[in-house]
């Protein structure tokens, strides 16, 4: 048994139980179609239970599943059969509630696609190669922000939408010249 906490997987699917934003942290699902089916497979487990008010808790295939909706998003965390369910909640809790304020509350899909970047980012403050880094929605927003609005960092630390509008920008200022 691991003596630190791990997470398998993050979801955010849609009200369909289609993708939004996922990260498997785990190699139980080697490829692309297995993961797909396993998102399919826990959606329509979890599609009919109402956690709207707080997050519910599954066991689904040996692993520990918390879940919570919002709109037409469903977030889950996945864990280890023998993974602490609190640990799990807590990290369900902290991206719901960073998602929350990234989206500043308007948490629906068409705004989560919009926001796809500070999505991933803020599953990349929360865990990294399965384990927590972070729980606490305001500190996951602060970095996030951060990382959104630092302009002037190298290509390399910027979002894809950050270094093409960064690009955009220089590809104007040459025309104008």
């Amino acid at each position: 048994m691991e003596l630190c906490p791990s997470v398998k997987n993050i979801l955010l699917l849609d009200s369909e139980g289609k993708r939004i934003a996922v990260k498997y942290y785990s190699d139980d699902w080697p490829t692309n179609s297995a993961k797909e089916a396993f998102e399919k497979a826990v959606f329509t487990k979890t599609q009919k239970t109402n956690a709207r008010t707080e997050a519910e808790i599954t066991m689904f295939d040996n692993y520990v599943v918390v879940y919570k909706f919002v709109q037409d998003l469903h977030f889950f965390v996945t864990g280890g059969e023998n993974e602490n369910e609190i640990i799990l909640a807590t990290v369900l809790q902290g991206f719901f509630d960073a998602v929350g304020n990234l989206l500043r509350g308007t948490v629906d899909k068409k705004e989560a696609l919009e926001n796809l970047d500070l999505i991933l980012l803020c599953l990349d403050e929360i865990v990294d190669g399965g384990i927590v880094l972070e729980t606490d929605a305001n500190v996951i927003t602060g970095k996030v922000a951060s990382h959104s609005i630092d302009a002037g960092a190298p290509l390399s630390e910027q979002t894809i939408s950050q270094a093409l509008a960064t690009a955009r920008e220089h590809f104007t200022r040459s025309l104008l010249k």
